[in-house]
């Protein structure tokens, strides 16, 4: 790659970096299965910066790739393997306990939902896309969603 592309990448990457990772977080409920998801979609990225730069709207495009990743995670063996429990990161001191049951039940209504409709209901209620633009994420149509 360039050395002018690098620089691009890198700057997308580390601008974008921390939605990546919520948005990983979110889908699967575990910030370091998480971290792993967003690893691979950067490493992919930066396989496909120079085509990927191009598109018009790359951040779509990026959080395809993400998505997709996510629900490709559990073919993989590694992705079988359970060492430890975790609930995710801890919550902020100051925040209200009303909160933290909120996202202890969110958190656990949404472990028990097969992979793609958890998939759904992330981009759709808690990233606030359209049922469109949540079907071109998932590559179905616009009535697979809704069905969701």
């Amino acid at each position: 790659m360039r050395e002018r592309a690098q620089e691009e990448y890198v700057e997308y990457v580390t601008g974008r970096l921390a939605s990546l990772r919520q948005l990983a977080f979110l889908l699967c409920g575990d910030e370091h299965r998480g971290d792993d998801i967003v690893q691979l979609t950067i490493e992919k990225l930066y396989r496909r910066w120079p085509r990927i730069s191009a598109v018009e709207h790359p951040d779509q495009y990026v959080r395809q790739m993400l998505v997709r990743t996510f629900l490709d995670e559990r073919r993989r063996p590694w992705g079988r393997v359970g060492l430890f429990g975790s609930a995710g990161p801890e919550p902020p001191p100051h925040a209200p306990h009303e909160a933290i049951d909120d996202r202890l039940a969110l958190r656990a209504a949404l472990e028990k939902v097969p992979r793609r409709q958890r998939a759904v209901v992330v981009l759709r209620y808690l990233c606030d896309l359209s049922v469109e633009e949540t079907a071109a994420v998932l590559g179905c149509s616009p009535g697979t969603p809704k069905k969701r």
